[in-house]
């Protein structure tokens, strides 16, 4: 077998300067459309492949993108984010790309980070995920011109229109209001919610499809709602303790029928407390929820991670400041109710 073609040969065969050739694979804008043509059809037809490694050191281009591993919790929840970097992956090594996992012990440490990965060229584009209110990580990216994509919305401020982030989505109050309308829709009326404290802005928004969908159709009114709504910290114990009181009712508070939770590791708890007297719906579809046969939302993945190379790669780049675009600046995806009917389980 031959020797692989190099970049003399194409410089030779295209009658140019090895710069020239150079210049047209990574700066194509500044060679002259004849020239160019010349160099092109030279590497077609020696089929030439740059050197990708010595490529990304003369571009300091990595076509990496970094993300944090959030630490794991009760192996229920951090299921999510693992269906969601192997989406991500899958992707981007499809269009060329490469992902890059780093940990960090807090948001701060995560910044420090991403100054290591940027001062080292290590990577083109970071994505988040786990956004918050008043995030200092999208803060210090925009303020230091860093290509990056939430998955999650940029809580606290104009959240769909904000122009200084880019963001994907799931509609978490679609999720929960569609979970809420399905068992109203079965006959409960005093349908229980079992969510995170607040201010959260993921948990907020679905509790707001809760609250909503029982402002339209439950018959009931905000003051006897309210008892019906339960703030706990994530977790399957939690969950339980939370169902237990809103099955015991409290003067003057009837137990309730039914109950949607915020994620599927408090509807677990739930589930268990409840040993399957009323039903229960989760919210991420996770392998447990599948497993159990727990009706749950399901977060459509596959459609986060493509949004989010979208942004990454299209029109944006990664960046809100590109101009004037058709393109929006986010991604906001519908989630899928799925409806089971759960094992009996003996009571906790």
């Amino acid at each position: 077998m031959g020797a692989l073609p190099t970049i003399h040969d194409v410089a030779r065969v295209a009658g140019v300067s090895r710069q020239t050739v150079s210049n047209v694979l990574n700066s194509p804008g500044i060679v002259r459309p004849d020239t160019r043509d010349r160099v092109t059809t030279a590497i077609a037809e020696l089929g030439y492949r740059p050197h990708e490694s010595a490529r990304r050191l003369r571009t300091r281009k990595s076509s990496t993108i970094g993300i944090r591993i959030d630490p794991m919790t009760d192996g229920i929840s951090g299921s999510v984010l693992d269906r969601f970097l192997h989406a991500l992956t899958e992707q981007a090594a499809a269009q060329g790309l490469r992902v890059m996992l780093f940990t960090a012990t807090d948001p701060d440490d995560e910044i420090r980070q991403f100054a290591r990965l940027r001062d080292g060229a290590d990577v083109d584009a970071f994505v988040l995920t786990s956004t918050f209110h008043g995030d200092p990580r999208t803060e210090w990216l925009i303020a230091n011109e860093q290509s990056f994509v939430t998955f999650g919305r940029p809580w606290g401020i104009d959240d769909m229109n904000d122009p200084a982030h880019l963001w994907v989505d799931v509609d978490g109050w679609w999720g929960l209001h569609e979970a809420t309308t399905a068992l109203l829709a079965q006959g409960k009326r005093r349908i229980g919610y079992i969510g995170w404290p607040s201010p959260s802005g993921t948990g907020d928004d679905r509790r707001r499809g809760w609250h909503d969908a029982m402002t339209a159709s439950s018959g009931l009114t905000d003051a006897q709602l309210t008892p019906l709504a339960i703030a706990t910290p994530d977790g399957v114990t939690p969950g339980g303790a939370a169902l237990r009181a809103l099955l015991a009712g409290r003067p003057g508070v009837a137990p309730v029928d039914a109950v949607v939770c915020a994620s599927d590791s408090l509807a677990l708890g739930a589930l268990i407390a409840s040993a399957g007297s009323i039903p229960v719906i989760g919210y991420d579809d996770t392998p447990v929820a599948q497993a159990l046969g727990l009706s749950s939302v399901e977060q459509p993945l596959d459609e986060v991670a493509s949004g989010v190379l979208e942004l990454l790669t299209g029109a944006h780049r990664g960046r809100p400041d590109t101009g004037p675009t058709s393109d929006p600046r986010h991604r906001l995806v519908r989630p899928r109710l799925v409806l089971r009917s759960p094992a009996p389980l003996p009571a906790a």
